[in-house]
């Protein structure tokens, strides 16, 4: 626990030996409390945001889910008009398992903190998501998709699953079953080849998108893990070409997908290949590029309407407005809406599961999740919430844009030519 929140905030953890400020304790009840975090009078309630603030070259990135989050928590005001809510320091979960982990930690060490709001990528969450979970708190993430770290859909858990997981972005199953729709129906194409990078997300999405082609009679003609640290993939092209593809499944991050996609576009027997990306390539930075021009790339349904998030009244353009007068630009994140919905989630879930001490705020850690399990038909800027069994709680709606214009990447944002609604 950090020495200056220590002798304001406890956590009480309801063992037959009393009270403890372990985080370690919390992970060893099975079956009971997860204990209660005492917040005092003057003291903040803690929460955490774990997102992408660097790229796997150490590019710095835009901080749109930390924005997110800090526009979220302004809306919603103080747990039961009296006790602030504190974000403290950006946790960087870098888009990697060791980033995921190195978070987690820095999180559990502190046992005030009662819930955490990420992390950006699916492979993060796979470290991240069992140690804040085992210290009795919850992770809603807003971009997570892949199935592993829900379910399948139909009732059986992912390999990376843990009770106090959530997420408001939609399952990838989803994502596979839209694309394959629109491959196979709306463009016609028999034959297509899909590339990944061998984590959570890419190969999770890219195996949602084979099994739905396939089942439809479609031919995956090639399914390649590509090493996102080479930098001529002639040889992958000549995999890809050999298996005489007419589309090319590409859910990459845009370092990849960039380099995959340029290189693509100047390979003989492929500069005509129907390039098709997702949801992390929904990127101004990507989508500003010259190769990119016809290209289709799936998503969530960005078109929130006036949508307003039950909790604050908050709707899109209002919140887009607020990005553009406080960060100087639109959010350039497919997910950004979402992270404002999980933020306001767990803000309920807090505020349900608290009650009034004197003047201390006492949080039920058990409390919180009890609540999530029971959201149900809650209206957000993302559409109708929902949370299942296994903590999938997105509309799962998904669309198609085609993009036409580089110098344009906005408005190619709202060219939907296929839309998805499970």
């Amino acid at each position: 626990m950090a020495a200056g929140l220590a002798a304001a905030l406890v956590v009480c953890v309801l063992l037959a030996g009393g009270c403890s400020d372990s985080p370690s304790d919390l992970a060893s009840q099975e079956g009971g409390s997860l204990g209660i975090v005492r917040v005092g009078p003057g003291q903040g309630v803690q929460i955490r945001s774990i997102s992408t603030l660097t790229t796997r070259s150490d590019e710095p990135t835009q901080m749109t889910v930390r924005h997110a989050v800090a526009f979220a928590l302004e809306d919603h005001g103080p747990i039961h008009g009296r006790f602030a809510v504190e974000l403290g320091e950006p946790l960087d979960g870098r888009c990697s398992a060791d980033g995921g982990r190195a978070a987690a930690e820095e999180v559990v060490a502190d046992g005030s903190v009662v819930g955490v709001v990420g992390p950006s990528c699916s492979v993060t969450a796979t470290e991240a998501a069992p140690l804040i979970t085992a210290a009795g708190m919850v992770l809603i993430s807003p971009s997570n998709t892949s199935p592993v770290l829900t379910s399948n859909l139909a009732g059986v858990p992912g390999d990376h699953y843990f009770q106090g997981y959530y997420r408001t972005a939609h399952n990838d199953l989803y994502q596979g079953r839209a694309v394959a729709a629109f491959v196979h129906e709306e463009l016609g194409h028999e034959r297509v080849a899909a590339i990944h990078v061998g984590d959570p997300y890419t190969e999770g999405l890219a195996q949602a998108f084979k099994d739905a082609f396939e089942e439809r009679g479609g031919v995956v003609t090639g399914f390649i893990e590509m090493d996102p640290a080479a930098t001529d993939l002639s040889s992958l092209l000549t995999q890809v070409s050999s298996g005489s593809p007419e589309a090319l499944f590409m859910p990459l991050y845009s370092e990849e997908g960039s380099r995959l996609g340029e290189q693509a576009r100047q390979f003989g027997g492929l500069e005509d290949l129907t390039l098709i990306g997702a949801d992390s390539l929904l990127s101004s930075q990507f989508l500003s590029q010259e190769f990119t021009r016809g290209m289709y790339v799936s998503g969530p349904d960005l078109r929130f309407g006036e949508n307003a998030n039950w909790a604050t009244g908050a709707n899109a353009e209002q919140i887009i407005q607020r990005f553009v007068t406080r960060v100087g630009e639109p959010p350039d994140n497919a997910f950004w809406a979402h992270a404002y919905d999980a933020t306001t989630l767990l803000l309920d879930a807090i505020t349900a599961s608290s009650h009034l001490e004197g003047r201390e705020l006492v949080i039920d850690r058990a409390g919180v999740r009890r609540h999530l399990n029971q959201v149900e038909g809650v209206e957000g800027v993302i559409g109708t919430i929902a949370c299942d069994g296994f903590g999938d709680c997105s509309p799962g709606k998904i669309s198609i844009i085609l993009h036409l214009e580089p110098d344009q990447p906005e408005a190619s944002r709202s060219n939907v030519v296929y839309e998805f609604s499970p």
